[in-house]
Protein backbone atom coordinates (compact mmCIF):
# COMPACT_ATOMS: atom_id res chain seq x y z
CA UNK A 1 0.00 0.00 0.00
CA UNK A 2 1.58 3.19 -1.28
CA UNK A 3 1.30 6.48 0.44
CA UNK A 4 -0.98 9.06 -0.35
CA UNK A 5 -1.41 12.53 -0.10
CA UNK A 6 -4.46 14.13 -1.43
CA UNK A 7 -3.93 16.89 -3.49
CA UNK A 8 -6.73 19.46 -1.87
CA UNK A 9 -4.85 19.44 1.26
CA UNK A 10 -2.04 20.56 -0.55
CA UNK A 11 -3.79 23.12 -1.57
CA UNK A 12 -5.61 23.49 1.82
CA UNK A 13 -2.15 23.56 3.40
CA UNK A 14 -0.80 26.39 1.18
CA UNK A 15 -3.52 28.52 1.49
CA UNK A 16 -3.26 27.79 5.57
CA UNK A 17 0.27 28.82 5.70
CA UNK A 18 -0.90 31.94 3.35
CA UNK A 19 -3.14 32.89 6.19
CA UNK A 20 -0.89 32.28 9.23
CA UNK A 21 2.10 34.21 7.65
CA UNK A 22 0.12 37.65 6.73
CA UNK A 23 -1.27 37.48 10.49
CA UNK A 24 2.44 37.54 11.56
CA UNK A 25 3.47 40.48 9.29
CA UNK A 26 -0.19 42.30 10.63
CA UNK A 27 0.50 41.68 14.01
CA UNK A 28 4.19 42.52 13.69
CA UNK A 29 2.97 45.76 11.95
CA UNK A 30 0.02 46.55 13.73
CA UNK A 31 0.94 45.77 17.09
CA UNK A 32 4.75 46.46 17.35
CA UNK A 33 5.35 48.92 14.57
CA UNK A 34 2.27 51.22 13.89
CA UNK A 35 2.09 52.12 17.39
CA UNK A 36 5.49 53.22 18.08
CA UNK A 37 5.60 56.61 19.74
CA UNK A 38 8.54 57.92 16.97
CA UNK A 39 5.66 57.05 14.09
CA UNK A 40 7.76 54.84 12.56
CA UNK A 41 7.36 54.38 8.40
CA UNK A 42 8.38 51.42 7.38
CA UNK A 43 8.54 50.03 3.68
CA UNK A 44 5.92 47.81 1.46
CA UNK A 45 2.21 48.57 1.30
CA UNK A 46 1.97 48.84 5.33
CA UNK A 47 4.48 51.93 4.69
CA UNK A 48 2.32 53.13 2.02
CA UNK A 49 -0.61 53.60 3.58
CA UNK A 50 0.98 55.05 6.98
CA UNK A 51 2.02 57.95 4.13
CA UNK A 52 -1.98 58.06 2.72
CA UNK A 53 -3.00 58.43 5.99
CA UNK A 54 -0.55 60.61 7.38
CA UNK A 55 -1.40 63.35 3.89
CA UNK A 56 -5.13 62.68 4.21
CA UNK A 57 -4.89 63.54 8.08
CA UNK A 58 -2.30 66.74 7.45
CA UNK A 59 -4.54 67.61 4.57
CA UNK A 60 -7.96 66.95 5.22
CA UNK A 61 -8.36 65.98 8.92
CA UNK A 62 -9.67 62.77 8.14
CA UNK A 63 -7.59 59.13 8.63
CA UNK A 64 -7.87 56.32 5.94
CA UNK A 65 -7.49 52.67 7.13
CA UNK A 66 -4.54 50.85 6.23
CA UNK A 67 -6.75 48.42 5.08
CA UNK A 68 -8.30 50.64 2.56
CA UNK A 69 -5.18 51.68 1.00
CA UNK A 70 -3.59 47.95 0.91
CA UNK A 71 -7.13 46.56 -0.98
CA UNK A 72 -7.06 49.55 -3.22
CA UNK A 73 -3.72 49.84 -4.35
CA UNK A 74 -3.38 46.15 -5.00
CA UNK A 75 -6.05 45.73 -6.94
CA UNK A 76 -4.34 47.77 -9.65
CA UNK A 77 -1.07 45.91 -9.31
CA UNK A 78 -2.61 42.44 -10.15
CA UNK A 79 -2.72 42.92 -13.86
CA UNK A 80 0.56 43.02 -14.07
CA UNK A 81 1.63 40.16 -11.96
CA UNK A 82 -0.77 37.88 -14.15
CA UNK A 83 1.25 39.02 -17.26
CA UNK A 84 4.36 38.18 -15.27
CA UNK A 85 4.53 35.72 -12.55
CA UNK A 86 1.94 33.69 -13.51
CA UNK A 87 -2.38 32.92 -12.96
CA UNK A 88 -1.60 31.12 -9.39
CA UNK A 89 0.50 33.56 -7.84
CA UNK A 90 -2.24 35.86 -9.14
CA UNK A 91 -4.84 34.36 -7.64
CA UNK A 92 -2.98 33.39 -4.26
CA UNK A 93 -1.91 37.21 -4.20
CA UNK A 94 -6.16 38.22 -4.69
CA UNK A 95 -6.35 35.87 -1.63
CA UNK A 96 -3.43 37.52 0.00
CA UNK A 97 -4.99 40.68 -0.08
CA UNK A 98 -8.19 40.38 0.79
CA UNK A 99 -6.69 38.09 4.35
CA UNK A 100 -4.09 41.31 4.76
CA UNK A 101 -7.07 43.68 4.63
CA UNK A 102 -9.18 41.96 6.78
CA UNK A 103 -6.44 41.06 9.60
CA UNK A 104 -5.69 45.15 9.45
CA UNK A 105 -9.02 45.91 9.96
CA UNK A 106 -9.16 43.72 12.68
CA UNK A 107 -5.81 44.39 14.24
CA UNK A 108 -5.83 48.47 13.93
CA UNK A 109 -8.33 48.70 16.53
CA UNK A 110 -6.96 46.32 18.84
CA UNK A 111 -3.83 48.07 19.13
CA UNK A 112 -3.88 51.90 20.72
CA UNK A 113 -0.18 51.31 22.08
CA UNK A 114 2.90 49.52 22.12
CA UNK A 115 2.79 46.35 24.00
CA UNK A 116 6.62 46.67 25.04
CA UNK A 117 6.08 50.09 26.51
CA UNK A 118 9.07 52.80 26.12
CA UNK A 119 11.22 50.63 23.98
CA UNK A 120 10.87 52.02 20.62
CA UNK A 121 13.48 50.14 19.49
CA UNK A 122 12.02 46.59 20.82
CA UNK A 123 8.93 47.04 19.16
CA UNK A 124 10.36 47.87 15.63
CA UNK A 125 12.79 44.58 15.85
CA UNK A 126 10.28 42.71 17.37
CA UNK A 127 7.52 43.85 14.77
CA UNK A 128 9.93 43.47 11.81
CA UNK A 129 11.12 39.80 12.85
CA UNK A 130 7.24 39.00 12.62
CA UNK A 131 6.69 41.17 9.15
CA UNK A 132 9.60 39.17 7.82
CA UNK A 133 9.00 35.77 8.92
CA UNK A 134 5.28 36.16 7.61
CA UNK A 135 6.40 37.56 4.32
CA UNK A 136 9.05 34.72 4.05
CA UNK A 137 5.78 31.84 4.62
CA UNK A 138 3.90 33.42 2.27
CA UNK A 139 6.44 33.76 -0.59
CA UNK A 140 7.61 29.82 0.03
CA UNK A 141 3.69 28.66 -0.73
CA UNK A 142 3.99 30.89 -3.95
CA UNK A 143 1.53 33.84 -2.06
CA UNK A 144 2.12 37.40 -1.77
CA UNK A 145 0.66 39.79 0.75
CA UNK A 146 0.19 42.53 -2.22
CA UNK A 147 2.32 45.30 -2.64
CA UNK A 148 6.12 45.52 -3.27
CA UNK A 149 6.07 42.08 -2.88
CA UNK A 150 4.29 41.74 -6.66
CA UNK A 151 6.77 43.64 -7.72
CA UNK A 152 9.56 42.03 -5.95
CA UNK A 153 8.51 38.95 -7.05
CA UNK A 154 8.17 40.22 -10.92
CA UNK A 155 12.50 41.66 -10.60
CA UNK A 156 13.13 38.50 -9.05
CA UNK A 157 11.25 36.78 -12.41
CA UNK A 158 13.07 39.11 -14.78
CA UNK A 159 17.26 39.29 -13.01
CA UNK A 160 19.18 37.96 -10.83
CA UNK A 161 17.61 39.68 -7.70
CA UNK A 162 17.15 38.11 -4.93
CA UNK A 163 13.25 38.48 -3.45
CA UNK A 164 14.18 40.23 -0.27
CA UNK A 165 16.86 42.44 -1.79
CA UNK A 166 14.10 43.64 -4.41
CA UNK A 167 11.74 44.51 -1.50
CA UNK A 168 15.00 45.97 0.32
CA UNK A 169 15.02 48.31 -2.93
CA UNK A 170 11.47 49.26 -3.12
CA UNK A 171 11.21 50.02 0.25
CA UNK A 172 13.72 52.18 0.28
CA UNK A 173 12.26 54.78 -1.59
CA UNK A 174 9.19 54.54 0.33
CA UNK A 175 11.02 55.41 3.72
CA UNK A 176 13.01 57.91 2.60
CA UNK A 177 10.40 59.76 1.14
CA UNK A 178 8.34 59.95 4.77
CA UNK A 179 10.77 62.09 6.18
CA UNK A 180 10.29 64.72 3.48
CA UNK A 181 6.69 64.36 3.31
CA UNK A 182 6.52 64.57 7.27
CA UNK A 183 7.87 67.93 7.18
CA UNK A 184 5.14 69.28 4.85
CA UNK A 185 2.22 67.34 6.21
CA UNK A 186 2.92 66.57 9.92
CA UNK A 187 2.52 69.29 12.45
CA UNK A 188 5.10 70.75 14.64
CA UNK A 189 7.67 68.39 13.02
CA UNK A 190 11.57 69.39 13.04
CA UNK A 191 14.03 66.95 11.06
CA UNK A 192 16.00 66.22 14.45
CA UNK A 193 12.75 64.33 16.00
CA UNK A 194 12.49 63.01 12.55
CA UNK A 195 15.62 61.44 12.23
CA UNK A 196 15.11 58.73 15.18
CA UNK A 197 11.93 57.63 12.94
CA UNK A 198 13.80 57.42 9.59
CA UNK A 199 16.49 55.10 11.68
CA UNK A 200 13.79 52.39 12.84
CA UNK A 201 12.35 52.54 9.10
CA UNK A 202 15.68 52.03 8.03
CA UNK A 203 16.63 49.41 10.88
CA UNK A 204 13.40 47.46 9.33
CA UNK A 205 14.33 47.70 5.78
CA UNK A 206 17.39 45.08 6.52
CA UNK A 207 15.79 42.94 9.27
CA UNK A 208 12.22 42.05 7.17
CA UNK A 209 14.32 41.37 4.14
CA UNK A 210 16.98 39.34 5.98
CA UNK A 211 13.91 37.21 8.20
CA UNK A 212 12.39 36.91 4.36
CA UNK A 213 15.35 35.50 3.13
CA UNK A 214 16.14 32.90 5.92
CA UNK A 215 12.58 31.54 5.25
CA UNK A 216 13.02 30.83 1.48
CA UNK A 217 16.16 29.86 0.79
CA UNK A 218 15.80 27.30 4.17
CA UNK A 219 12.44 25.90 2.21
CA UNK A 220 14.36 26.12 -1.18
CA UNK A 221 17.36 24.15 0.01
CA UNK A 222 17.38 20.86 -1.99
CA UNK A 223 18.51 16.94 -1.34
CA UNK A 224 19.74 14.32 -3.07
CA UNK A 225 18.49 10.71 -2.00
CA UNK A 226 19.98 7.61 -2.71
CA UNK A 227 17.97 4.42 -2.39
CA UNK A 228 18.85 0.61 -2.46
CA UNK A 229 15.54 -1.18 -2.57
CA UNK A 230 14.78 -4.71 -4.38
CA UNK A 231 11.17 -2.63 -4.70
CA UNK A 232 13.04 0.20 -6.94
CA UNK A 233 10.26 0.32 -9.69
CA UNK A 234 7.16 0.69 -7.11
CA UNK A 235 9.24 3.24 -5.26
CA UNK A 236 10.17 4.95 -8.44
CA UNK A 237 6.67 5.01 -9.66
CA UNK A 238 5.30 6.27 -6.46
CA UNK A 239 7.69 9.28 -6.42
CA UNK A 240 6.70 10.25 -9.79
CA UNK A 241 2.99 10.57 -9.11
CA UNK A 242 2.54 11.34 -5.35
CA UNK A 243 5.63 13.72 -4.69
CA UNK A 244 5.78 14.92 -7.98
CA UNK A 245 9.68 14.56 -8.78
CA UNK A 246 11.84 12.63 -10.85
CA UNK A 247 13.67 10.03 -10.49
CA UNK A 248 17.11 8.57 -12.06
CA UNK A 249 17.75 4.81 -12.50
CA UNK A 250 21.41 3.84 -12.47
CA UNK A 251 23.16 0.55 -12.51
CA UNK A 252 25.44 -0.78 -9.90
CA UNK A 253 26.43 -4.15 -8.21
CA UNK A 254 27.21 -5.03 -4.66
CA UNK A 255 30.60 -6.02 -4.23
CA UNK A 256 29.49 -8.39 -1.49
CA UNK A 257 26.73 -10.53 -3.22
CA UNK A 258 28.45 -9.72 -6.81
CA UNK A 259 24.71 -8.92 -7.56
CA UNK A 260 23.48 -6.45 -9.82
CA UNK A 261 21.29 -3.86 -8.30
CA UNK A 262 19.33 -0.66 -9.11
CA UNK A 263 20.20 2.58 -7.34
CA UNK A 264 17.47 5.25 -7.53
CA UNK A 265 19.18 9.40 -7.29
CA UNK A 266 15.95 11.87 -6.55
CA UNK A 267 16.25 15.37 -5.93
CA UNK A 268 13.96 17.36 -3.91
CA UNK A 269 13.21 20.13 -2.14
CA UNK A 270 14.17 20.24 1.52
CA UNK A 271 10.45 20.65 2.91
CA UNK A 272 9.93 17.57 0.43
CA UNK A 273 11.92 15.14 2.24
CA UNK A 274 9.97 14.04 4.89
CA UNK A 275 7.24 12.90 1.64
CA UNK A 276 9.97 11.13 0.27
CA UNK A 277 11.07 9.10 3.11
CA UNK A 278 7.12 8.09 3.61
CA UNK A 279 6.72 7.12 0.43
CA UNK A 280 9.53 4.53 0.64
CA UNK A 281 8.98 3.47 3.93
CA UNK A 282 5.46 2.67 2.89
CA UNK A 283 6.94 0.39 0.42
CA UNK A 284 9.98 -1.25 1.88
CA UNK A 285 10.45 -0.54 5.19
CA UNK A 286 13.87 -2.50 4.77
CA UNK A 287 15.16 -0.02 1.96
CA UNK A 288 18.80 1.46 2.35
CA UNK A 289 18.86 5.19 1.65
CA UNK A 290 21.14 7.95 1.86
CA UNK A 291 20.41 11.89 2.07
CA UNK A 292 22.71 14.15 0.89
CA UNK A 293 22.11 18.37 1.16
CA UNK A 294 23.34 20.18 -2.38
CA UNK A 295 24.70 23.51 -3.06
CA UNK A 296 22.21 24.59 -5.67
CA UNK A 297 19.69 22.46 -8.50
CA UNK A 298 18.84 24.52 -11.24
CA UNK A 299 16.30 23.17 -14.08
CA UNK A 300 13.29 22.39 -14.20
CA UNK A 301 11.09 22.16 -11.58
CA UNK A 302 14.00 23.90 -9.40
CA UNK A 303 15.69 26.93 -9.63
CA UNK A 304 16.50 28.75 -12.84
CA UNK A 305 19.69 29.81 -14.27
CA UNK A 306 20.22 33.18 -14.18
CA UNK A 307 23.04 34.73 -16.30
CA UNK A 308 23.60 37.16 -18.21
CA UNK A 309 25.43 35.88 -21.67
CA UNK A 310 27.72 37.74 -23.86
CA UNK A 311 26.37 38.13 -27.31
CA UNK A 312 27.87 36.76 -30.23
CA UNK A 313 30.89 38.42 -31.22
CA UNK A 314 30.74 40.87 -28.43
CA UNK A 315 34.52 41.52 -25.95
CA UNK A 316 35.12 39.76 -23.16
CA UNK A 317 34.12 42.03 -20.00
CA UNK A 318 37.64 40.81 -18.54
CA UNK A 319 40.08 39.96 -21.26
CA UNK A 320 42.80 38.14 -20.53
CA UNK A 321 46.29 40.74 -20.48
CA UNK A 322 48.66 40.19 -22.90
CA UNK A 323 51.71 39.55 -20.89
CA UNK A 324 49.85 36.67 -19.18
CA UNK A 325 49.81 34.21 -22.28
CA UNK A 326 53.61 34.67 -22.74
CA UNK A 327 54.40 34.64 -19.21
CA UNK A 328 56.87 31.41 -18.76
CA UNK A 329 56.10 28.96 -15.91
Amino acid sequence: MTFQKPKVWLFAKDYLVIIIGIAMYGLGFCAFIATAPDKVVIGGMAGLSQIVDMITFGCFGFHVPYSVTIFTVNCLLLAIAWKIVGSTFVFRTLFGVVVISVIFAFFQPLFKQPPVVGETFMNVIIGAVLCGLGIGLVFVHNGSTGGTDIVAAVASKKSNVTIGRAMMYFDLCIISSSLILKFFFVPDFSFQAGVPSLVYGLITLFVIPFMADMVIHTNRQAVQFTIFSPKWEEIATAINNEAQRGCTVLDGMGWYSKKDVKVLLVMCRKIESVTIFRIIKSIDSDAFITQAQVNGVYGRGFDEIKLKMRRPGAPLEHPARPEASSRIV
